[in-house]
C-alpha cells in the first residue's frame, strides 16, 4: 500500500518541530540559570512578571483566568502556582472592591524585589539560549524570527 504525504504538510510538521525544540531549549536554559539563581522556576518568574505590570486603572488587574492565559497554564495550575508563591511571600491577593467574587492578586514588596534581582538572570538566559541555537542549522531561522520581533531601540 502507498502513502501519499502532503509536502506542505510535511513542511508544517518539521517547522513545527523545529519551533518545538527552540522553545523547549530556551525554556530548559532559563528555568536551570533562575533555579540556580533565585529558587524561582520559569513559570513563576512568569508570574511574577505578568502580576507586576498591574496598574490601578481601569482593566488594570486581572483575574486568575486572565493570568492562566498569559502564562499559558490552566486555571488550575495557576491556581496552585500562586498558593505556593502566595505562601513564599510573594504574591498576596485580596477581594475586588466592586465585585466581591473577584479576586485579585497583587505581588508583594518582596515579590518585587526577588523579580527585579532574577529578571538580569532570564534576560542574560534567554540571549545565551537564543545565541546557542541560532548556532544550529534548523533552528538559526527561528531565532532570526524571534529577535526580528525585538523592538528596535
Amino acid at each position: 500500500m502507498s502513502r501519499t504525504t502532503d509536502p506542505a504538510l510535511v513542511g508544517l510538521a518539521q517547522g513545527w518541530c523545529a519551533l518545538s525544540a527552540l522553545h523547549g531549549r530556551i525554556e530548559a536554559h532559563i528555568e536551570r540559570a533562575l533555579q540556580a539563581g533565585h529558587g524561582l522556576s520559569v513559570r513563576e518568574f512568569s508570574v511574577l512578571d505578568v502580576l507586576s505590570r498591574q496598574h490601578s486603572g481601569e482593566g488594570g488587574h486581572l483575574r486568575m483566568n486572565e493570568v492562566a492565559d498569559a502564562v499559558v497554564l490552566s486555571q488550575s495550575a495557576t491556581t496552585r502556582l500562586v498558593n505556593r508563591l502566595e505562601d513564599r511571600g510573594l504574591l498576596t491577593r485580596y477581594l475586588c472592591l466592586t465585585d466581591r467574587r473577584g479576586i485579585y492578586t497583587d505581588v508583594t514588596d518582596a515579590g518585587i524585589a526577588l523579580l527585579e534581582e532574577a529578571r538580569p538572570t532570564n534576560d542574560a538566559a534567554l540571549r545565551e539560549a537564543l545565541r546557542d541555537a541560532a548556532a544550529r542549522p534548523e533552528l538559526a531561522p527561528l531565532v532570526a524570527a524571534v529577535e526580528s520581533l525585538a523592538p528596535v531601540a
